[in-house]
């Protein structure tokens, strides 16, 4: 497998946090794109280097690996809570997927108060974000062309993904397991 992920540390002058954020930040970025493998690789990165909270959000949830290492986190003590669309994930891969996740005790909820919710954002620690067009899924992994972002150390980047989060979350229904 090729490994294409670049990284690069970004200035004071990054417009994007600033305009978020309102504040001056140093960030490390990151990025990855698949098919090539580097974008499900950074996603799986970001879940193994979690240490006390992972807020997930996503659209289509199929991908073997990244199930794995949500509930890998989960048993090393790790809050981990997933939202994702109702509707993007009523077939036989998705289920099985978030049955899984359900069965290890993850808190999982799906949201259908939109037409499609198309968020793929994971928040960890209160301090980093993932987020692109990536979706967790085998497809977004093996056959579409994607992309992942992941900016390490940005509070405050992470707070207001956070608070997204929390008001899909809020308007979500509890999974529960079919098996």
């Amino acid at each position: 497998m090729k490994r294409i992920i670049g990284r690069f540390h970004i200035s004071a002058t990054f417009a994007v946090i600033s305009l978020i954020t309102g504040a001056v930040q140093a960030a490390q970025v990151e990025v990855g794109f698949s098919p090539e493998g580097s974008a499900e690789t950074l996603v799986v990165d970001v879940i193994q280097k979690a240490e006390h909270q992972i807020l997930l959000m996503g659209y289509s949830f199929t991908s073997p690996s990244v199930v794995k290492a949500l509930v890998a986190a989960k048993r090393r003590g790790v809050d981990v809570q997933v939202v994702l669309d109702a509707r993007g994930n009523e077939g036989n891969s998705s289920k099985a997927a978030m049955n899984l996740i359900a069965n290890a005790g993850i808190a999982l909820r799906t949201n259908a108060a939109y037409k499609i919710q198309h968020d793929k954002v994971i928040i960890t620690d209160g301090r980093n974000v993932e987020t692109g067009s990536f979706n967790y899924s085998s497809a977004a992994a093996h056959s579409n062309s994607e992309n992942a972002l992941v900016l390490w150390d940005v509070p405050d980047v992470a707070k207001v993904y956070t608070q997204h989060w929390q008001s899909r979350w809020d308007k979500g229904q509890a999974y529960q397991a079919g098996y």
